[in-house]
């Protein structure tokens, strides 16, 4: 839910902050999930250097198995508020913690990509691809990025939030 939330305000809200924020809001304020969330971001925002803050991550979460939710999520914070909403940095710090690396490398990089929007991503991280994803479900394998966008867009049903 947390991400769920944070990935959809990545493409109407200005900052990392208020993506936080949006996912935060749908969870239990009083829970594990809450609270390791809310970890991840003080240790980014504090003056310890990145590193040290992954290394606190481990002293507080490493007994965790390394897909838990509470390691990952607290990484995953940390990741996202210590980039700023840089999609380079988000993706390399969440990465460097070494836990869920490709669940959270991609979360970061996908909240990153739609706070910033597809112009903005880095060539050194999109060229390679060629436009095309490589999948393993049935009739998307090769399908270009532009036509999911196209088909995104045209299944796009808007909610009235109250």
């Amino acid at each position: 839910m947390f991400v769920a939330a944070a990935s959809a305000a990545a493409v109407t809200e200005p900052t990392i902050d208020r993506c936080i924020d949006a996912g935060l809001s749908v969870i239990p304020p009083a829970s594990r999930y809450a609270a390791a969330i809310a970890r991840g971001v003080h240790l980014a925002r504090s003056a310890m250097s990145s590193d040290d803050a992954i290394d606190q991550l481990y002293r507080e979460f490493g007994h965790l198995h390394w897909v838990h939710a509470l390691n990952n999520s607290a990484l995953l914070a940390f990741a996202l508020v210590r980039s700023g909403g840089d999609f380079t940095t988000a993706i390399t710090t969440a990465v460097s913690g070494g836990w869920d690396t490709d669940s959270v490398g991609a979360t970061a990089g996908a909240l990153c990509g739609g706070l910033n929007g597809a112009a903005a991503l880095p060539p050194r991280w999109v060229l390679p691809l060629h436009n095309r994803l490589a999948s393993s479900v049935r009739g998307f394998d090769g399908i270009t990025f532009d036509e999911l966008s196209r088909r995104t867009a045209a299944a796009a049903v808007t909610y009235e939030i109250q």
